[in-house]
């Protein structure tokens, strides 16, 4: 019977497993694929199917054989079935992972929404990029005047330097202007931006001015970011002179924002001046963002006819650096729907086989008088009590992983006791609906119809 039922349960989880893989390499980012011609899988299988099948008819088959004829006619194996605290183990174990996973999936979901809604420093939302501006060469102070004159664009640079993963970096290192030989260095980026990068980035500018392409005396300028000032120590930055290879004077002095992954911190960054970069950041004010961007594909063609235009947009660029941490939440959430699903099936299965080995029981304390509510409360008790023990066990486990992952963040939640209350509230009423329909049917049941044997 055992090995019958596990060819059966194989040949469904193939079954589901083809039909639910394509899903699945969605959700995970992966390309997975069943290995149908690989020679070792059919006898893998059958492997499977006869080592499970002998496992799980071993020990009922040797339990029951155990049993004398005479104390199983006389009623002794029910009520030794009843008491086995092997099901209840099950429960819990079930209802632990369960608990686990819902957890995780809410902790992700939460540092997910953290890291898309948090103040970056910057405003990364309708920034479009146009990619392959470097061939543009010289026509790129007409295209860009041209283009400010559609009062959908509310500003536009150039450079290569994004603050987003991905885009180029250069790291350098600094020193207070006469001090390279007396103090350690300082690393910071050093990015070559446009006169409006500040603007069209949405970025604040705490001290001192701007980039101005009228004044020559800007070519050796420099504006610092809050955490190059600390570093440096430079009490008063606005004047001060750094150097790496070349001498720099400060003229202003950026808020911090993040460029990099909230894995890590936010380090010293440095622009200065250019306009050799091969990337466009466009800041528009629309809500009709499709004729906009027609606009500016009208106004690239005149200008770069035999190249066509590549768009993408600051925000999405932003999104891909968590790909990895959206891809976990979907996991988590999958195998959790997925934990959940199978806990509630021995759960249901538990709870049925348990009305039907009290069912006399029930009947009789009906018969003297016992309520509706409290057979219901009787029967559902004992489940509760597995529930709360599966929770003692699983909330300081699901806790230690889940700062464990949290660590990772520079940047993250708080791992409150909300999520936990959450999840446990979810899984008692999960939990209470599964026992519900035979605690129910048991308590309205005829007691002669539990009794007519006797």
């Amino acid at each position: 019977d055992s090995t019958l039922t596990t060819f059966l349960a194989t040949i469904l989880g193939l079954l589901l497993a083809w039909l639910l893989l394509p899903w699945f390499n969605i959700l995970s980012g992966k390309t997975l694929t069943i290995p149908i011609g690989e020679w070792m899988l059919v006898p893998a299988l059958f492997g499977f199917i006869l080592v499970v099948g002998l496992i799980s008819g071993a020990y009922p088959s040797f339990y029951l054989s155990s049993f004398k004829p005479i104390d199983v006619l006389k009623g002794e194996l029910s009520r030794g079935a009843k008491t086995s605290k092997l099901r209840g183990v099950m429960v819990v174990f079930q209802f632990a992972c369960s608990f686990i996973l819902i957890v995780g999936a809410i902790v992700v979901y939460q540092q997910m929404q953290f890291i898309l809604n948090k103040d970056l420093g910057f405003d990364k939302e309708q920034v479009v990029l146009l990619e392959g501006a470097g061939t543009m060469g010289e026509k790129k102070d007409l295209f860009k005047s041209e283009l400010l004159q559609n009062p959908q664009i509310k500003s536009m640079s150039v450079s290569n330097y994004l603050p987003v993963s991905g885009y180029k970096r250069d790291l350098n290192q600094f020193w207070k202007a006469g001090r390279q030989a007396i103090d350690e260095s300082v690393g910071a980026q050093i990015w070559i931006v446009g006169e409006d990068y500040l603007e069209t980035m949405g970025m604040n500018l705490l001290e001192g001015r701007n980039f101005d392409a009228k004044l020559a005396s800007d070519s050796n300028a420099v504006i610092i970011n809050q955490r190059m000032a600390e570093r440096l120590m430079l009490d008063e930055p606005i004047g001060a002179r750094i150097q790496n290879w070349l001498d720099w004077n400060v003229i202003g002095v950026v808020q911090d924002f993040h460029y990099e992954s909230m894995r890590g911190g936010i380090e010293p960054l440095v622009f200065r001046r250019g306009t050799n970069g091969s990337i466009i950041p466009i800041k528009v004010k629309t809500d009709d963002m499709k004729s906009t961007l027609e606009s500016i594909t009208t106004v690239w063609d005149d200008y770069m006819p035999n190249q066509p235009i590549r768009v993408s947009f600051l925000d999405e660029a932003y999104k891909r650096m968590y790909a990895d941490v959206a891809t976990t939440g979907n996991v988590f959430t999958g195998f959790a729907v997925l934990a959940i699903f199978v806990a509630c099936l021995g759960l249901f299965g538990l709870s049925a086989f348990m009305v039907e080995q009290r069912r006399k029981e029930i009947s009789v304390r009906k018969i003297l008088g016992a309520s509706i509510n409290r057979i219901f409360r009787m029967l559902t008790f004992n489940f509760l009590k597995l529930i709360l023990i599966a929770f003692a066990i699983s909330i300081p486990i699901s806790y230690y992983l889940m700062s464990e992952w949290l660590v990772d963040f520079e940047y993250r939640i708080d791992l409150g006791w909300v999520v936990f209350a959450v999840a446990s509230i979810l899984m008692t009423v999960t939990a209470i609906a599964t026992i519900s329909y035979e605690s129910l049917k048991a308590a309205i049941l005829n007691p002669a119809t539990g009794l007519r044997s006797e």
